[in-house]
C-alpha cells in the first residue's frame, strides 16, 4: 500500500507532467495522455480525495508560443523546453516532425540531462525514436507504432517488443501509436492512485481499463488487413466471423484452395504469424470483448469464441494475460462503482512503496482450443 499522507498537508504539490512537443507533432499524442492526467486531477478533487488538483500538465516545445501540429491544429507551448529544470513525469510525443526532433542535438542533450531528474520518462508513438536517438533506450525493452518498429529495431539493435500497447522498463515507458499513449497514461495513474481511481477515470473517458501491456497493437479487423494477398485477407475476415467453427490448418487450407503445407507457409509469410497463433489471438480477443461488453456466462463465451470449454478458455487467459476470465471481467465491472481510497498518494518526489499490480504478459497461449491449428 502507499504510505499514508495527510490530504491537508501544506507540503504537497501537484505531480508535474511535462509533454515535449514540436512542429508537426501528432496532436493526439500530446492531448490524449495529458487529458488522462487532467481528468484524473479533477475527478480526484471532485470526489474528495484531495483538496487541490494532484496533477499539473504542461506542454513545452523548442520555442515558447504557438506551433502547428501535423493535423493543422495549433498548440501552444507555455515555455521552451530548455527552461524546464525538473518534472515528475516527462513524456515525448510522436508525429511527422519526429525526424527533425531526433536530429536536434541540443534537444537530445536536454533529454539526457532530464532523465536523471524525473520519476518517469516516456514516449508516445514514434517519440520512441527520439529517445532512442538520445541513447536513453539502449539496453532497454521498448515499443513504438507498428510502422516504425523496424526503424526502432535498427536503432537499438534489440529489445524491441513488436506486439505491445506499451512497455515499462524501470522508469522508462514507451507506447505504441496515438491512443496507446492514453493506455500508458492510465497505467501511470493506476500506479499513483490505484486501480479503483484509474477505472473510474477510464470510464469517464469511455476507455477500457485495461488493455494489457502485452496486447497486440491491432484490433482483429486491423490485423486482417495485414495480408496483401486477397485470398488470405478474405479468409482472415471469414475466420473472424466463424470463431466457433473448426479452424484447423486442414480446414483453412481447404477453404483457401491450397495444400496444407503451402497454406501454412504462405499464411506465415504474409500475415507474420502462424495460422495457429493467429486463430488463438483472434479467439482470445473476441472472448475479451464479450467479457467486457456482454453479460454472457463464461461457458457461453467459451463456446461462441471457439474454445469449447470454460476450462480451455481459462487456461488460455491465464497463459496469455495472467488472469482468469472472471478476474478480467471484474476489472470492468469495478469501473461502474465509485472507488474508495484509503490513502493519498505519496508526496511529489517521494518513492511510492505500493507495488504495481502485475501486468498481463503477452506470452503465447499454451494449449490450443479444439479445432485450432498447431
Amino acid at each position: 500500500m502507499m504510505r499514508e499522507a495527510s490530504r491537508t498537508s501544506r507540503a504537497r504539490r501537484a505531480h508535474h507532467v511535462v509533454m515535449l512537443a514540436y512542429p508537426d507533432v501528432q496532436v493526439l499524442d500530446v492531448t490524449g495522455p495529458l487529458e488522462v492526467f487532467g481528468r484524473a486531477a479533477r475527478w480526484i478533487r471532485d470526489h474528495g480525495l484531495s483538496r487541490e488538483l494532484v496533477y499539473h500538465v504542461e506542454i513545452v516545445a523548442p520555442r515558447a508560443g504557438a506551433f502547428r501540429s501535423s493535423s493543422g491544429l495549433r498548440l501552444v507551448a507555455e515555455r521552451a523546453y530548455r527552461s524546464v529544470r525538473s518534472a515528475d513525469t516527462l513524456l515525448v510525443a510522436g508525429g511527422v516532425g519526429h525526424a527533425a526532433a531526433k536530429a536536434d542535438g541540443k534537444l537530445l542533450k536536454w533529454l539526457c540531462g532530464m532523465s536523471g531528474k524525473v520519476a518517469r520518462l516516456g514516449s508516445i508513438c514514434n517519440g520512441a525514436l527520439i529517445l532512442a536517438a538520445s541513447g536513453l533506450l539502449q539496453g532497454r525493452r521498448a515499443t513504438t507504432h507498428w510502422a516504425f518498429l523496424r526503424e526502432l529495431q535498427t536503432s537499438l539493435g534489440g529489445g524491441v517488443c513488436d506486439d505491445a500497447i506499451y512497455i515499462r522498463d524501470g522508469n522508462f515507458y514507451t507506447s505504441a501509436g496515438v491512443t496507446a499513449g492514453m493506455d500508458m497514461a492510465l497505467a501511470m495513474l493506476e500506479e499513483d492512485w490505484g486501480t479503483p481511481v484509474a477505472l473510474a477515470v477510464a470510464r469517464e473517458l469511455v476507455l477500457f481499463l485495461k488493455r494489457p501491456g502485452g496486447q497486440s497493437q491491432f484490433s482483429d479487423h486491423l490485423a486482417a488487413q495485414f495480408s496483401e494477398v486477397s485470398a488470405l485477407r478474405d479468409l482472415q475476415l471469414w475466420m473472424l466471423s466463424h470463431l466457433e467453427q473448426e479452424l484447423s490448418v486442414a480446414r483453412l487450407a481447404e477453404r483457401a484452395s491450397m495444400s496444407q503445407r503451402n497454406f501454412a507457409r504462405h499464411f506465415a509469410s504474409s500475415v507474420g504469424v502462424t495460422p495457429g497463433h493467429y486463430v488463438r489471438q483472434i479467439r482470445l480477443n473476441a472472448a475479451r470483448r464479450k467479457l467486457e461488453q456482454t453479460p454472457l456466462r463464461v461457458t457461453q463465451i467459451a463456446r461462441r469464441c471457439g474454445f469449447g470449454t470454460e476450462e480451455s478458455l481459462r487456461r488460455s487467459f491465464v497463459a496469455a494475460l495472467g488472469v482468469s476470465p472472471a478476474a478480467y471481467r471484474a476489472r470492468f465491472q469495478g469501473a461502474s462503482r465509485v472507488p474508495t481510497v484509503a490513502a493519498a498518494p505519496p508526496l511529489s518526489g517521494e518513492v511510492s512503496t505500493r507495488q504495481a499490480e502485475p501486468r498481463p504478459r503477452g506470452s503465447r497461449t499454451r494449449g490450443a482450443a479444439p479445432g485450432s491449428p498447431r
